[in-house]
């Protein structure tokens, strides 16, 4: 595992030293996260009403697509995977560059892990409740921010890691899809940016997560809302 095993110290990395430090830091892979927060809906505004107006997606589909990247690799440079160069392209990369420092061309080979998930709910025309980041922890943050954070385990959810165990957003490293709950103590996940760089379907011990963001799937509401 890297030394600097969180994106959180990826991000900070980011801003201190700029692209020099965004390009070395993926140098060993297992694992490891990334650097920056989701696109926004303002806080005074309802996601659910924000929802109604999206493509009736589900937590089936959001699976069905990050299930089909099984396999995507990073290269010797911890770059050239699709979800960097798309993440470059948004709006998005430039509100969380000027909020973390750096330089653009360094997304390019920095950990990808919160990339993916943002480029799944991109993929999809959800973005606006799935949220978009390079930074667990701010994507995490926003999540909790419109309500949408919690402990339990849903297909679906977005699932944030902290090594150590802790609970708290600010200690996050990682962070992927749960595909199920095993009910042993552990979950199924499809994650970017583990094992070698990869996207992979892995088997977590849940003293690992340290919260879930439940993205308000438009094909999932209700009338009632959420």
């Amino acid at each position: 595992m890297h030394v600097l095993n969180t994106c959180v110290r990826a991000a900070l990395a980011s801003a201190a030293l700029a692209s020099a430090v965004l390009v070395a830091a993926p140098a060993a892979h297992a694992d490891h996260p990334e650097a920056s927060t989701g696109p926004g809906i303002s806080k005074p505004q309802s996601m659910a009403a924000i929802a109604s107006t999206l493509p009736k997606i589900t937590a089936t589909d959001v699976l069905s697509l990050a299930r089909s990247q099984v396999g995507i690799r990073e290269n010797a440079n911890g770059g050239g995977t699709k979800f960097q160069d798309w993440y470059i392209s948004t709006p998005r990369a430039r509100e969380t560059l000027a909020r973390d420092g750096g330089t653009m061309k360094g997304y390019l080979n920095a950990p990808w892990c919160d990339m993916f998930v943002s480029w799944v709910g991109d993929q999809l025309g959800i973005g606006p409740v799935m949220g978009a980041d390079a930074y667990t922890v701010q994507h995490a943050q926003w999540f909790a921010d419109h309500g949408r954070w919690g402990r339990t385990p849903k297909p679906g959810a977005v699932v944030f890691f902290d090594w150590g165990g802790s609970k708290s957003i600010g200690g996050i490293d990682h962070v992927g899809f749960v595909v199920s709950d095993n009910g042993n103590g552990t979950i199924r996940t499809i994650e970017g940016n583990t094992g070698n760089g990869a996207v992979e379907i892995r088997t977590r011990p849940t003293w690992q997560v340290a919260g879930y963001g439940y993205p308000m799937y438009p094909g999932e509401m209700t009338a009632a809302g959420a």
